[in-house]
C-alpha cells in the first residue's frame, strides 16, 4: 500500500462523494482517474484491507428493529447454524467467540414482530434453542475511521 492508497482509503472512509461518479471524484482530488481509483480499490479488497463500502443508516430513525444476538451452538450443529443465520438479509455481522455463546450476530428486519418470528424461525430450523436477543438499550456510537 503506497501513499496514493492511503489517501483513498482516508477519502472513501471519512467523506465518501455522495456524486453521481464518486470514484471520479476521488481521482480528481488526488491527479488520477476514476478507473485508477477503481483499480486501486479493487487490489486493495482482493488484499483484505477493504472488506466493503456501503452507507451506515440509523435503522432506528428508518423505523427498524435491531438486536444483538448470543447462540449456544454444539459444534456437530455449527455450520447449519451459520448457514441459515447467514441466510437472512437481515443479518449484518455473525462471528464465533471463545465463550459459552459461541456464535454472535446482529440482526435488524422491519419491526419488532418480524425480527422475533425470524429468530423464532432460526432455533426451530437449526435445532439450536438457546439464542438470547439482546436489543439495545442505549446507543453510543463510536468513529470506526482511521487515519492513515
Amino acid at each position: 500500500m503506497d501513499t496514493v492508497d492511503k489517501k483513498i482509503l482516508n477519502i472513501l472512509q471519512t467523506r465518501f462523494p455522495l456524486v453521481p461518479e464518486p470514484f471520479d471524484a476521488v481521482g480528481e482530488e488526488l491527479g488520477l482517474t476514476g478507473d485508477e481509483v477503481i483499480e486501486r480499490v479493487r487490489k486493495l479488497k482482493a488484499g483484505g484491507v477493504i472488506r466493503r463500502i456501503g452507507a451506515v443508516f440509523d435503522s432506528r430513525k428508518l423505523g427498524y428493529a435491531s438486536t444483538l444476538c448470543a447462540a449456544r451452538v454444539p459444534e456437530e450443529k455449527m455450520r447449519g447454524f451459520v448457514e441459515a443465520v447467514n441466510g437472512y438479509p437481515g443479518v449484518t455481522h455473525n462471528y464465533r467467540r471463545g465463550h459459552a455463546y459461541n456464535v454472535w450476530f446482529t440482526f435488524i428486519a422491519p419491526d419488532a414482530e418480524t425480527l422475533e418470528r425470524s429468530l423464532d424461525e432460526i432455533r426451530c430450523r437449526t435445532g439450536v434453542e438457546d439464542v438470547i436477543s439482546m436489543p439495545a438499550v442505549r446507543t453510543f456510537k463510536i468513529n470506526a475511521a482511521f487515519e492513515l
